[in-house]
């Protein structure tokens, strides 16, 4: 795994954690909703910064296939987030499709090619 798919991995943790500080601001007010804007404020730049990263130097992941393995990690991510965070329940389907969405990410990086 070369040292890209480490930073797009990092990347889409990152943009999971502004997605539940989303959710976590628009159940606080006052100082605590300012703490997590600021979170959301700092994953987000991260998460975007990383995604480019992926994209460029010696080993280069493809826009698309960068883009859609950060994206699935995100969503992955916060599905994975709510359920422990939110309360969010656990369904047979749910689990189903996320397996089926893991499984997509995973094919996609066995079968991505360098630039």
């Amino acid at each position: 795994m070369s040292i890209n798919w480490i930073i797009l991995i990092v990347g889409g943790v990152f943009e999971s954690i502004f997605a539940m500080s989303l959710g976590k601001m628009q159940h606080t007010s006052g100082k605590e909703m300012w703490i997590w804007l600021f979170v959301f404020l700092i994953s987000v730049s991260m998460s975007m910064y990383l995604l480019f990263k992926s994209m460029g130097g010696p080993h280069p992941i493809s826009t698309g296939t960068a883009y859609a393995v950060w994206a699935g990690i995100g969503a992955v991510g916060t599905v994975i987030l709510g359920i422990l965070v939110f309360k969010e329940p656990i369904t047979f389907w749910r689990m189903f499709f996320l397996s089926t969405l893991i499984i997509s990410i995973m094919g996609l990086q066995l079968t991505s090619t360098h630039l």
